[in-house]
């Protein structure tokens, strides 16, 4: 019987680690260019702003894994172009004082959030 415990239990560990890496896998391909263009054309949702370059509109300092990857120029400018597309994400955005111009990047949570990386 204790095998049998112990088989069970592993199956359900093993089970939770796929679980987990397909997860990380949907997060990462949310943030692609086209598909994180796509929900910021539509996106009403709760948003963080990060700061890069400037602690001091920051509460702490930027770990490694709260950056996001650099995006190309074309990249920034057509994350700017959806952001301009969202009439109401453009009104929040300034209700923050922040210009469309100063986003340099946008990255989806597993929770649906959206964080702003301005320069």
């Amino acid at each position: 019987m204790n095998r049998v415990t112990n088989l069970a239990m592993a199956a359900i560990i093993s089970s939770f680690a796929f679980a987990s890496a397909s997860y990380a896998e949907d997060s990462v391909t949310m943030n692609d260019g086209p598909q994180i263009e796509k929900t910021l054309t539509t996106f009403n949702n709760v948003f963080d702003v990060k700061y890069l370059n400037d602690y001091q509109n920051q509460k702490d300092q930027p770990y490694a894994q709260d950056t996001a990857i650099p995006r190309s120029e074309d990249g920034v400018k057509n994350i700017q172009a959806s952001i301009r597309e969202n009439k109401p994400l453009v009104k929040k955005l300034a209700a923050k004082d922040i210009k469309v111009d100063d986003v340099v990047n946008a990255q989806q949570a597993a929770d649906g959030s959206i964080t702003f990386f301005i320069r």
